[in-house]
């Protein structure tokens, strides 16, 4: 428990000036959660996957009563003081040379509408290890958002083959990686109904990663030179037999897109071997959307497009902290405490990777 003694002083000649020392600066002005309490509703939601009317009762049965809605507007209002070391992340993220991107959909209340309409959340996860991570919502899942956020990154982007990313890599200054999990996935599902074709495709893709695995924890010029020792000739070999199997089986049938999948994102999929920088597929951003996916299932919807652009910002501090190894409650509850006093030119020092660097190293 923390507390605040305020001194009264008046004036003894006088006696008629009377001053109060101020109240110390609060997260939310004239509110009453201080950051530790406002810490723990963000964490237990976007961390925990605790919706907040779950936190109600827990709240209730500690004997304390707080409305859902109480609930809503400090997650509002810490989502909104928050929102400057948000923009700071992003522009962390996109300062990356390679970034991994996906996108998942979430339900939103629609007040015109008697049932929920799609909206989106998109992750963009930068090359950092370990990584800064930052999340993204958009009413819908159109070409718009990754413009909106790439239109000035330069780099390598490791993407699924949605059309939405053609018009980045037509500018030149986006590098398309393709994603070997998502080509899997298509030859997976495949081998059920062929399975004389599947299974081949799917042991040339298990030859890659053995290559992969066997280059884990070598630096970028050395799994370079790996790849394109021991990667090239098994991509060759493959792209022979997929070339072969094309005219020989059904365009639509399951085997018949996985191969055209295949052969018309080929040269996204060996780009990784140019470059040991990269990675061989696009799991890092699928990894970061699986908390959305946990939490999608417990809070069920967003109240709104506010609500998706707040959980998009809350998200990404708390997704950052956990690939830094930082308490998420912890970071939040001391920057929530001191970014309403922090001069601006000391903002940086609130990033995920900066506040883990200025804490004293724990006791041996």
């Amino acid at each position: 428990m923390v507390i605040h003694v305020r001194f009264t002083y008046a004036c003894r000649a006088c006696e008629e000036t009377v001053v109060t020392a101020p109240r110390p600066a609060a997260p939310i002005e004239k509110g009453r959660p201080g950051p530790g309490l406002l810490a723990q509703v963000i964490t237990a939601k976007y961390a925990d996957h605790l919706p907040l009317t779950r936190q109600v009762d827990i709240f209730t049965r500690h004997g304390v009563t707080l409305s859902r809605q109480t609930l809503c507007d400090w997650v509002a209002a810490a989502a909104d003081l928050l929102t400057p070391v948000y923009e700071d992340l992003t522009a962390t993220v996109l300062a990356s040379a390679v970034l991994h991107t996906d996108d998942t959909p979430v339900p939103v209340l629609d007040r015109a509408r008697t049932e929920t309409r799609p909206g989106r959340l998109w992750v963009y996860v930068g090359d950092g290890r370990p990584a800064d991570i930052m999340y993204d919502y958009t009413a819908d899942r159109s070409r718009a958002g990754p413009l909106a956020i790439l239109g000035n990154f330069r780099g390598h982007l490791q993407a699924d083959a949605s059309a939405g990313y053609d018009a980045l890599y037509a500018t030149g200054r986006i590098v398309e990686v393709g994603c070997w999990a998502h080509a899997r996935r298509y030859f997976w599902d495949a081998k059920a109904s062929e399975p004389v074709r599947g299974l081949p495709a799917l042991a040339f893709i298990q030859q890659l990663y053995a290559v992969e695995a066997a280059a884990k924890g070598l630096d970028a010029d050395t799994r370079r030179a790996r790849r394109q020792a021991d990667a090239l000739p098994v991509l060759g070999r493959f792209k022979l037999w997929l070339d072969e199997q094309a005219d020989r089986v059904l365009p639509k049938s399951p085997i018949g897109e996985a191969i055209g999948y295949a052969r018309a994102q080929w040269t996204a999929l060996t780009r990784y071997c140019e470059n040991g920088a990269l990675a061989i597929d696009n799991n890092a951003a699928e990894r970061a959307l699986r908390r959305v996916c946990t939490g999608r299932k417990n809070w069920l919807f967003c109240g709104s497009d506010e609500g998706g652009k707040r959980a998009a910002i809350l998200y990404s501090l708390v997704a950052t902290c956990k690939a830094h190894g930082i308490d998420a409650w912890a970071y939040l509850r001391d920057v929530l405490e001191r970014i309403p006093t922090l001069p601006n030119s000391r903002r940086a020092e609130l990033l995920p990777r900066n506040w883990k660097a200025a804490q004293p190293l724990a006791p041996a």
